[in-house]
């Protein structure tokens, strides 16, 4: 495995953080701007060819196989953006819990999503030394996916959230006071000498410690598509900085995707075969993956929609 120079990783995160303020910027004056389903689609859009032109760079000044790596990091940012459309209809819900109104929702997602940069990279590095030493652990990730794939089978749509089960806001509870009354776009006030937290802070603290749920499925798949920390590093990253704009594109159009996690069920259960082959040293083509990958998506967004629109009718 190629080691790269640290002065590549640094460029990279301050890059990162540049694109993270321009969007922040451009979703309009904090707390008072809310975000139309037009604006989300352009900047999904934004993203998306951002992302390309980072693959390009790839594919172009990459040491080693450059080609294998551009087809590694698109096969990546393919899985973990597929996964993350799962993931914004519970947060949807989330919002929906909390009674966040749609204008304050991008703040919150927004330092949601910085949360989930620093997470995912620890995890990462941690996946990374951990394979490298004991490489069986791909055997149980294959397994681990397998079994999250099954059971996204039996996931029902209409299965609600309920943030007061979860053991970080518990914690938090007994440690910090909290206000039941949303102060528009604050996470925190002070109320007669005493600071409190906001339903707004809540809903925060529920999305980032859910995000590491998800991290769980997300991460071990990307490693079944490449064993390089920096490609798999920047496809996650990538997936996760479009996520914001993603979920306001998808939040209007949310209904038309019910059947959306049969697909990713096939996909989980896809790279976790792929990862039990590995260990036999059959190793399914980059290639190959990454368009059986995009058909699953794509055929599975298609059919929801098609049958969506019969129900409709």
């Amino acid at each position: 495995m190629i080691s790269l120079p640290l002065w590549v990783w640094i460029l990279f995160y301050v890059l990162v953080l540049v694109m993270l303020f321009i969007d922040l910027k451009s979703f309009g004056k904090k707390g008072q701007h809310e975000v139309s389903v037009t604006e989300a689609l352009k900047m999904t859009a934004v993203w998306i060819i951002v992302s390309l032109v980072f693959c390009a760079g790839i594919y172009l000044f990459y040491p080693g196989d450059a080609h294998e790596k551009a087809m590694e990091f698109l096969a990546g940012y393919l899985i973990e953006k597929s996964l993350s459309m799962d993931n914004l209809f519970v947060f949807l819900m989330l919002f929906s819990f909390f009674g966040v109104q749609r204008k304050y929702q991008h703040e919150v997602l927004f330092w949601g999503i910085i949360g989930a940069l620093v997470l995912r990279s620890i995890f990462i590095f941690a996946g990374t030394a951990m394979i490298a030493r004991f490489e069986w652990i791909l055997g149980l990730f294959g397994l681990f996916l397998i079994y999250t794939g099954f059971k996204m089978f039996g996931h029902q749509g209409d299965d609600q959230v309920d943030p007061s089960k979860n053991i970080f806001v518990k914690l938090f509870k007994k440690f910090f006071p909290v206000t039941d009354q949303m102060h528009e776009d604050k996470f925190f006030i002070v109320e007669q000498g005493k600071r409190l937290a906001t339903p707004l802070f809540i809903a925060l603290l529920v999305i980032e410690t859910t995000d590491v749920a998800f991290a769980v499925d997300s991460i071990p798949a990307v490693f079944s598509v490449s064993r390089d920390p920096f490609i798999v590093l920047t496809s996650n990253i990538f997936a996760i900085l479009g996520l914001r704009a993603l979920y306001f594109a998808l939040a209007a159009v949310a209904k038309y995707f019910t059947y959306l996690k049969y697909g990713l069920g096939i996909i989980l259960s896809f790279v976790g075969i792929k990862m039990l082959l590995e260990l036999k040293d059959y190793e399914v083509p980059t290639t190959y993956s990454l368009a059986f990958i995009f058909s699953v998506l794509v055929l599975s967004m298609g059919l929801s929609v098609v049958l969506s629109r019969r129900k409709t009718n």
